[in-house]
């Protein structure tokens, strides 16, 4: 393939191409083996070899903010973060000036690329925080765009594509965070004596939305197939069409990532700090989920928002529907999966008011009934919610358990079911009595999970260029 100069960039599949994106992506892969879980390199004789590595990731660092000028000062600042890395013996990095820098939620524009080099860990991939470089284009066109700055105000959204990734994201991660990122918190300069030490200011949170519709297109079509479910033609233009599906996904997260700090919430939403029963976390990702459903059964009926908008919001119920059901309960391990336990939750929900089917073998699905069964558990949750408000930490526990088990079965030996615990404990042994797996898998789960391991398996890594 014909190299194409760093003077010639304007997109990310020529800066992948590029002489300087190959240099960066090696010297990082060469330096991972002797990283250690902190991120430091221990072994001192490596680090003469590891600062060559160094020196020749940073000088093409530089290149590159050369050329890309709305990422400049984040590539410069990287480059010296690097150095300084380097100079101090390979420590445990700070990359506490270059997260700083980096700003990409300040000029969001459609297919702008971005290189990002950081030592992190990787969500849903490595837990050890390496280095990691990745290539990607911002999905972001103007019906999005508008919709964002009109109604769901989200100034630090983030979706995004992947065109080159080292290992950490050849995972199952599809996003990109700030929290993720090795940093030594730090008191601002001229601050008084006493200052707490303070983490750099976080200004985005990146969504691969390409990954996620590539494997739900993936994953749903071969359950699809496996559970011999008719689909209305809406729902398979969605799952035959990796544009929309990525529409589709930026209009969903866009509505939920900004309802975790909207609505009556008893708690801090994200709940980052927090140890709690782990199926709380499940019924706050589905809260938001179904309230971007029934966000977008509201733009559906707005016939002054723009056709696009409301021709996504038309497929966000088959996604959320579909994704909840099919894949996140499969995916993953069963210890303390909160997002298996939430699309368990939707399935049964919808098992049991009669709207969806499983007979002979063969899924169906009432789409006329669809969208006001979701509407009802969304609405059960919201009322949870607001009741909690008035009520103890370990009560609103104990009334979401409630909630969740008048669904699905608990384990038999569950203690929270019989709520064989103390009751005038800590909330710490409330969540030390919760049982990694609390909620099985169902026999139609346990079924269907060994028919669709192939597919799963199959996804891991994959992203909208590489189906």
């Amino acid at each position: 393939m014909k190299e194409t100069s760093t003077q010639m960039l304007s997109s990310a599949d020529e800066l992948v191409q590029s002489a300087s994106w190959r240099a960066i992506k090696a010297a990082a892969l060469t330096m991972r083996p002797h990283q250690i879980q902190d991120g430091s390199i221990p072994d001192a004789s490596v680090h003469s070899e590891m600062k060559d590595h160094v020196d020749t990731l940073a000088t093409h660092l530089e290149t590159l903010a050369r050329d890309l000028s709305h990422d400049h000062d984040y590539l410069m600042a990287s480059a010296a973060d690097f150095h300084r890395w380097a100079e101090e013996g390979f420590g445990v990095p700070d990359f506490y000036e270059s997260l700083d820098a980096f700003r990409p939620a300040v000029d969001r524009r459609n297919a702008v690329a971005h290189v990002v080099v950081f030592p992190m860990y990787t969500q849903n991939g490595s837990r050890e925080r390496l280095v990691e470089a990745v290539v990607f284009d911002l999905i972001w066109p103007e019906h999005i765009s508008a919709i964002e700055k009109e109604r769901y105000t989200n100034p630090m959204f983030l979706p995004v594509r992947f065109y080159d990734f080292t290992p950490g994201y050849d995972t199952n991660s599809a996003t990109l965070f700030p929290e993720s990122v090795a940093v030594t918190a730090r008191v601002p300069d001229g601050s008084p004596e006493g200052t707490a030490a303070q983490l750099p200011d976080f200004t985005w949170g990146a969504i691969f939305a390409d990954r996620e519709a590539a494997r739900f297109r993936a994953i749903v079509n071969e359950a699809v197939s496996i559970t011999h479910l008719e689909l209305p033609d809406d729902a398979r233009r969605l799952l035959n069409d990796q544009k929309l599906a990525e529409e589709t996904f930026v209009l969903w997260d866009l509505i939920h990532d900004r309802t975790h700090m909207r609505g009556d919430l008893p708690f801090d939403p994200f709940m980052i700090k927090q140890r709690m029963p782990f199926f709380l976390y499940g019924l706050e990702e589905l809260r938001c989920d179904l309230t971007a459903v029934r966000e977008c059964v509201h733009l559906i009926a707005d016939k002054s928002a723009d056709p696009k908008v409301r021709e996504l919001a038309s497929l966000v119920l088959y996604a959320v529907v579909f994704d909840r059901i099919f894949r996140f309960p499969l995916t993953g391990s069963r210890e303390r999966n909160y997002d298996a336990v939430a699309g368990q939750l939707l399935f049964a929900w919808l098992h049991r008011s009669h709207v969806l089917h499983w007979t002979d073998t063969s899924l169906t699905i009432d789409w006329k009934e669809l969208p006001a069964t979701v509407v009802a558990l969304s609405e059960a949750i919201n009322t949870l919610y607001w009741e909690s408000i008035d009520r103890p930490k370990t009560v609103h526990w104990l009334a979401a358990y409630d909630l969740v088990s008048s669904t699905l079965a608990p384990h038999p030996a569950s203690q929270w079911a019989v709520r064989d615990f103390p009751l005038d404990g800590t909330p710490g042994e409330y969540t030390d009595a919760v049982l990694d797996d609390e909620f099985p898998l169902s026999m139609f789960y346990e079924a269907l999970s060994k028919k669709m391991r192939p597919a799963i398996d199959a996804a891991i890594g994959i992203t909208g260029l590489r189906q």
